[in-house]
C-alpha cells in the first residue's frame, strides 16, 4: 500500500518534518501582489495571524529575514535601530531569491539556501498559532510561534506600524 502524498514537499516542510514539528497545510490560489490580505481572505483567517517573510539587507549589504504580521508594515528606521545599523531596505526580488532559494511570494524562513539571521515582530510570538509561507506560492503552514525560536533562533524586535 502506498503512503499518502503530502500536499507540498518543499525545503521548508522537509526541515520541519526532520525536526518532528507538527504543522497544518493551507493551500490557496496565489494572486500576484495579493499578499497576506489575499491568502487570509481565501482561507477565512485573520490577516494578523498570517506572518509575511520579508528578505531585507542592512546598509552594509548583509541580508536577513524579518517576519511581520500580515496586517502590519515594517518601520525600517525602528528595525535598523534594533539591529544597530544605519539603515535597512528590502532586497531586490533577484537578491532575495539568491539568498533564500525561494521565489518572492513563496519565501519561507525555513529551509533557506543559506542560513540568514531571522528577526520577528515580538507580538507575533504571543499568538497561539501563526500561518507562514511553506516554501512555495499559494502554500501556508500553520505552526506554533515557539517553533520560530526553537528552529530559527529568531530575535524578537518591535518595528511594526
Amino acid at each position: 500500500m502506498k503512503k499518502a502524498a503530502r500536499i507540498s514537499e518543499t525545503p521548508a516542510t522537509r526541515l520541519l518534518r526532520s525536526h518532528g514539528v507538527e504543522y497544518s497545510e493551507h493551500l490557496y490560489d496565489y494572486v500576484e501582489h495579493g499578499g497576506t490580505a489575499e491568502s487570509a481572505r481565501q482561507l477565512g483567517l485573520p490577516e494578523h495571524e498570517v506572518v509575511k517573510t520579508l528578505v531585507m539587507q542592512t546598509d552594509r549589504g548583509d541580508p536577513f529575514i524579518i517576519l511581520m504580521h500580515g496586517d502590519r508594515t515594517v518601520v525600517t528606521r525602528e528595525l535598523a535601530r534594533a539591529l544597530g545599523v544605519k539603515s535597512v531596505q528590502p532586497c531586490t526580488p533577484a537578491d532575495a531569491q539568491r539568498h533564500t532559494g525561494y521565489l518572492v511570494g513563496g519565501t519561507s524562513p525555513f529551509g533557506t539556501r543559506k542560513p540568514l539571521p531571522v528577526y520577528v515582530e515580538a507580538s507575533a510570538l504571543a499568538l497561539p498559532r501563526i500561518l507562514i509561507n511553506g516554501g512555495r506560492r499559494g502554500f501556508l503552514i500553520g505552526i506554533a510561534p515557539d517553533v520560530l525560536s526553537a528552529l530559527l533562533g529568531v530575535t524578537p524586535v518591535q518595528c511594526a506600524s
